[in-house]
């Protein structure tokens, strides 16, 4: 799909959207459990030592961007996709309920909108299918499309972007690969993935805005050149253009997602749209 369309008279083109604590919120417990998984794997799939695993796991996670991208720079081999079906395959989804506030919100926006995401793209399908979101976006940009297993051999299934010809072919020829990082895997925080993605949705980064639970991954956002929404804080962090305290709060703090530039009388409506959530 081409992502290069302009959206004429808006401020933005395209939103990114991070999705883990992003489109819902941490309370869920999802990403505790997620550790948790994480951590047996490498204590019964990696025997690391079961003193050692907890702080290894976090100490990973705060350097590589995950603890699997940490895990595979030390030199631990194991298959990516048995790791994120331990890890993945295992959580409780039936915790995610469907959020129509936050689909209405998002099918009433003119821009193009995708998914940027670290987890594996099951992963991804299966909560968005939870929060009642399929649909909502265009494309998922996801772990399997920033670590294809060669650049000749890219899934193109289920609305996930791929790398283009001419982007492969660019990849090939240069000796240190494309967007390389410190390890062998490929995600935020990294500038690199950040890069990767903007280059595979082919946007703008300077009409393209990008809404992030990390306050790592938004300062990555920013040095590449997007405009950047910090979301689940109530201030800014380094880097942030704006804060969210919920990503329900997005049409009361973001009103130019909808706004013509120019013609304030033009503001796109949608009398479905109801941004309050009641408990």
């Amino acid at each position: 799909m081409d992502t290069s369309r302009r959206i004429d008279g808006f401020k933005y083109d395209c939103l990114l959207f991070d999705m883990d604590d992003t489109l819902y919120p941490l309370s869920t417990g999802l990403n505790l459990a997620c550790r948790k998984n994480i951590e047996e794997y490498m204590l019964k799939h990696l025997h690391i030592e079961e003193s050692e695993v907890p702080n290894m796991c976090l100490d990973l996670y705060r350097e590589y961007g995950t603890t699997m991208a940490g895990l595979k720079a030390l030199g631990y081999e194991f298959d990516n996709d048995d790791f994120h079906t331990y890890v993945h395959g295992r959580l409780p989804y039936e915790k995610l309920k469907p959020d129509p506030v936050l689909r209405n919100l998002l099918i009433s926006m003119p821009q193009h909108k995708i998914i940027f995401t670290n987890a594996d793209q099951a992963h991804a399908q299966e909560v968005l299918n939870r929060l009642g979101l399929r649909g909502c976006f265009d494309d998922i940009i996801c772990f399997e499309t920033l670590n294809p297993p060669n650049y000749t051999d890219v899934p193109t299934h289920n609305h996930e972007l791929t790398w283009s010809n001419s982007f492969k072919e660019a990849c090939n020829k240069t000796e240190s690969g494309c967007f390389k990082s410190k390890t062998q895997i490929l995600c935020k925080p990294s500038v690199e993935a950040i890069e990767a993605a903007i280059q595979l949705a082919n946007v703008d980064p300077s009409k393209t805005l990008f809404f992030d639970d990390s306050a790592r991954n938004i300062a990555s956002g920013k040095a590449a050149g997007l405009h950047t929404v910090i979301v689940g804080h109530s201030d800014l962090v380094p880097g942030a253009d704006h804060a969210l305290n919920s990503i329900h709060n997005i049409k009361e703090a973001l009103p130019k997602i909808w706004e013509v530039e120019g013609d304030q009388q033009q503001t796109i409506k949608s009398p479905a749209v109801e941004t309050m959530v009641l408990a």
